[in-house]
């Protein structure tokens, strides 16, 4: 069931939206070479520690799309690793492409975004360039969840831009509703029909999340943790996302990173 949100509840909101988006920020600018992914785990809980009324949205997350409770704080996706990447002992390289995707809960309401980079100088222009297109897509995206427009308009902009670019597309995985719940409905599918689906409405709250593998659109689920989704030919995947509402006056994005 799609839920609208009152404008005080679009207020109510935000406090979870800036947290998240804060986090990933500082994530970004310490994040180097050297880095274990445990070591951003641990930055990422003693954060929720330390903010009255957070809650992680992933610890005892158990979904049919996983295998038992994700129980980690956030989502570390490692090269050819694009989605649900759990965090393990591994010091990140040179050159390594790195998805960060994270849910947190303040005082009951949900933001959710990722970010997605290149740690260190070793940066492959490939790897850069799919990055973009996931940022692109986002931004042309949020530019068309306007009132009045359709959840296909969305789709089909993400779908645009990854074709443009001549990735892939998976519509296995996408956006969704974003409320008291990390996922809701509607679905927002990476692809789809322009004019068709559902009519945005002011009250919406969805996360979009663009999301791209370099050479096919097909992915595994790493049997040795249950839950990290691999490229099927060991590609890299980038992955960027935003939580936004939809107001009277356009869309507003709950987690920006400024």
């Amino acid at each position: 069931m799609i839920e609208l949100k009152t404008p005080q509840e679009i207020e109510e909101m935000k406090p979870a939206g800036r947290f998240v988006g804060s986090i990933l920020r500082e994530l970004r600018d310490m994040t180097k070479v050297g880095t274990n992914l445990l070591e951003i785990d641990e930055y990422v809980h003693k954060k929720i520690v330390d903010r009255k009324g957070a809650e992680s949205c992933y610890v005892d997350y158990a979904p049919d799309f996983g295998t038992g409770p994700f129980a980690h704080y956030i989502c570390t996706s490692v090269n050819d690793a694009v989605l649900h990447g759990v965090p393990y002992d591994y010091n990140l390289k040179d050159g390594d492409l790195v998805s960060l995707d994270l849910a947190i809960s303040v005082n009951g309401w949900v933001g959710d975004s990722a970010i997605s980079f290149v740690v260190g100088k070793d940066q492959d222009s490939s790897d850069l360039r799919l990055i973009k297109c996931t940022e692109e897509a986002l931004a042309a995206a949020i530019d068309v969840a306007q009132p009045g427009n359709r959840l296909g308009d969305v789709s089909s902009t993400i779908g645009d831009v990854a074709r443009e670019y001549g990735y892939p597309i998976n519509l296995e995985f996408g956006g969704h509703g974003v409320g008291h719940i990390m996922h809701g409905d509607p679905h927002v599918a990476n692809d789809g029909r322009a004019h068709h689906g559902y009519k945005l409405r002011p009250g919406l709250v969805i996360a979009i999340e663009p999301w791209f593998l370099k050479t096919t659109d097909e992915i595994y689920q790493d049997s040795k943790d249950g839950w990290t989704l691999r490229s099927s030919d060991g590609s890299r995947g980038a992955h960027t996302e935003h939580t936004i509402a939809i107001t009277e006056n356009g869309p507003v994005i709950l987690t920006t990173r400024d």
